[in-house]
């Protein structure tokens, strides 16, 4: 069996953030995927590649650093099988839509995920949600998703229920 090509992009995000024991805080430094997350996980028939976009919580992403995802995710659709985008929960479906506007027809699956706790947390949905996403880009057809607690987003038509701190359809 072949093995599966993902390139993992990663932009920050609750997923990403680590603490910082010198001033107590929990801020977006660099990428923790695969220290944190991947090298856990049994990956035979995945050749997983990480490519770190940016370190960002998504609350301060603007239009350009959308664009820059996008871009990303236009320039490598060919090279891979599938793609996971790691980013920010509060802005992700926002991200979602722009490049849905950019790229309706991708290729290949392109799957947004995160996390509600940072990775390095012990009770984080953050393995659940990567391995999930994983899976997905392996086996979704052509298009652009999230991928969270279990469930498949098509986009453009999700949302975040902040009360209940996962997403859902919009129902549009």
């Amino acid at each position: 069996m072949q093995p599966k090509r993902i390139l993992a992009l990663t932009t920050g995000g609750t997923i990403e953030k680590s603490y910082c024991e010198s001033d107590g805080t929990i801020s977006n430094r660099e990428s923790i995927l695969h220290a944190n997350l991947v090298q856990r996980l049994r990956l035979p028939h995945t050749q997983l590649e990480v490519c770190e976009i940016m370190a960002k919580d998504s609350l301060q992403m603007t239009d350009s650093d959308r664009q820059a995802i996008s871009q990303k995710i236009n320039e490598q659709s060919t090279g891979y099988d599938g793609i996971i985008v790691l980013h920010g929960t509060d802005t992700m479906e926002h991200t979602l839509r722009y490049c849905y506007k950019q790229t309706a027809e991708p290729p290949i699956p392109v799957v947004f995920t995160g996390a509600m706790k940072p990775a390095g947390f012990e009770d984080s949905d953050a393995r659940q949600n990567v391995t999930e996403a994983l899976l997905a880009a392996q086996i979704l057809p052509p298009g652009l998703y999230i991928s969270f607690h279990s469930q498949i987003f098509p986009a453009p038509n999700v949302r975040k229920n902040k009360k209940r701190l996962t997403f859902e359809p919009t129902g549009d």
